[in-house]
């Protein structure tokens, strides 16, 4: 389970899928347009669809990267005061 409440990024991506879907349904519903017309806006959709997925694709390695090099940072710290803590119960 997500420490934030199941509200992560594929949390969000199927959300952004599931509204992107229900509006291109919507649009060939409702919309009086021509088959080009209509085609012209799908794939209008579609690339900012694409467009919205790689913005968020990229946010979420950056915040993953930044994840992983603070764990890092924490283990090498915790590492280091537990050798300098062995270091200074060694007997002289």
């Amino acid at each position: 389970m997500s420490r934030n409440g199941g509200s992560g990024a594929s949390d969000v991506t199927l959300a952004f899928l599931i509204g992107a879907a229900a509006g291109a349904v919507l649009a060939l519903l409702f919309a009086p347009a021509t088959g080009r017309e209509t085609r012209e806006l799908l794939a209008k959709k579609a690339r900012e669809g694409q467009d919205k997925a790689a913005e968020l694709a990229k946010d979420t390695w950056s915040r993953q990267r930044d994840t992983v090099a603070t764990a890092i940072e924490r283990g090498t710290e915790a590492f280091q005061q537990a050798r300098n803590q062995a270091r200074d119960k060694e007997p002289v």
